[in-house]
């Protein structure tokens, strides 16, 4: 049996979406499976966060997933429509959020369906790439589509949203029972490695405990 890795991961996370186009190949050579895990986002869940008073983090956000996706050779781009409604001026986080609930819901079919991080991987890269309209006409089942799923059915599998929103709300407690809230968080054997940037300390971890294959 391979080792599970567990991968808390939100859609309207810059951050995550980096993690999703890294983590396939760079733990390829290790005996582990990931399991995907889609929460909401802090923005989301603790509508405070991200308020007038943090700007200075919010600045600093956008400044750095840009330089650090063009360091990558990512493509990056502020995404239309933003997957979470939101008044940027204010910061306040509208009760109605059409656009992350579908995407962490799908994330949470695809995950069942047995692919949970390549869905991801392109979607996210869908969202953050810059394409108008993302969640418009085909793309979204495009990207569902190049990694063997069919987004209609995945859609009428999740039907009024209860029980994916059930499982969202469960990893959100295990997230942080593992010890951070933060995404993308890798949990390994209870322990988190936090950021797209600590993906290489998790493979250290595996070559260490003998999981390299």
């Amino acid at each position: 049996m391979s080792e599970p890795i567990d991968l808390y991961f939100s859609f309207r996370s810059p951050y995550s979406y980096i993690a999703a186009q890294l983590a396939e190949d760079a733990l390829s050579s290790f005996d582990v499976h990931v399991r995907f895990k889609p929460v909401f986002p802090l923005a989301i869940r603790e509508p405070n966060f991200f308020d007038k008073s943090n700007r200075d983090r919010v600045r600093y956000i956008l400044i750095d997933w840009v330089r650090r996706a063009e360091m990558l050779g990512l493509p990056a781009a502020w995404p239309q429509p933003d997957p979470i409604v939101q008044n940027i001026e204010t910061m306040a986080i509208s009760e109605q959020q059409p656009y992350i609930e579908r995407l962490s819901f799908l994330g949470a079919e695809a995950e069942l369906r047995g692919a949970g991080l390549p869905f991801a991987r392109e979607v996210s890269r869908v969202i953050w790439s810059g394409t108008p309209d993302w969640n418009l006409d085909d793309h979204l089942a495009q990207a569902a589509q190049r990694v063997g799923l069919d987004l209609e059915s995945m859609e009428a599998a999740i039907g009024n949203g209860d029980a994916h929103k059930a499982i969202v709300e469960k990893n959100q407690e295990e997230q942080m029972a593992a010890g951070h809230r933060g995404v993308p968080l890798f949990v390994y054997q209870g322990e988190p490695f936090f950021g797209q940037d600590r993906i290489d300390s998790l493979c250290w971890q595996l070559a260490k405990d003998g999981l390299k294959g």
